[in-house]
């Protein structure tokens, strides 16, 4: 086969795939929101039976070694971000989302465990103050970056709608 034969065959499969990619986008769409509305759903009982059940004192073993692991990890999480956002890799989405939602439990944990304890003001100072700013700003600028992303199905749309031979009426 001639580079000229390969070439045009190259040319006809492109459009092909490229029609094939929306559709494999849709499927992979509905397969992950399918597998996110059954878990949610599952999650539902799972709570239920967790607020019925689960003691409402427990003593805790480890607490120092989980508490400084689950900071360690944050402080992972943050520095990743800062590293990745100083490189300008678009990885820092994905780091700054963890490091939000990472923040966010902080908070949460923070606050609902030193309810009926004298730290509780304190922790919910650090939440609103610290913590919970600092996750909603990350989530704000990882949208923001999200917005500007360059998306392959825009991409293909617009080079087909260039390949597009003028109308002759034009």
């Amino acid at each position: 086969m001639s580079d000229a034969q390969a070439s045009t065959q190259e040319k006809a499969a492109a459009p092909a795939a490229a029609a094939d990619l929306p559709e494999r986008i849709r499927r992979h769409r509905r397969h992950t929101l399918e597998l996110l509305t059954v878990c949610a759903l599952g999650l539902v009982p799972w709570t239920v039976l967790l607020a019925m059940t689960l003691p409402s004192v427990y003593e805790v073993r480890q607490w120092r070694v989980t508490w400084v692991g689950f900071d360690a990890l944050l402080m992972v999480a943050m520095a990743a971000t800062a590293l990745l956002g100083w490189l300008r890799h678009r990885a820092v989405i994905v780091s700054a989302t963890t490091t939000a939602v990472l923040l966010i439990c902080d908070a949460w944990f923070d606050v609902s465990l030193a309810f009926g304890t004298s730290g509780v003001w304190l922790s919910a100072v650090l939440a609103s103050c610290v913590e919970l700013p600092l996750a909603f700003y990350l989530i704000r600028r990882v949208m923001a970056m999200i917005s500007l992303a360059q998306w392959p199905i825009a991409k293909a749309a617009a080079a087909d709608s260039s390949r597009q031979p003028a109308r002759p009426d034009a």
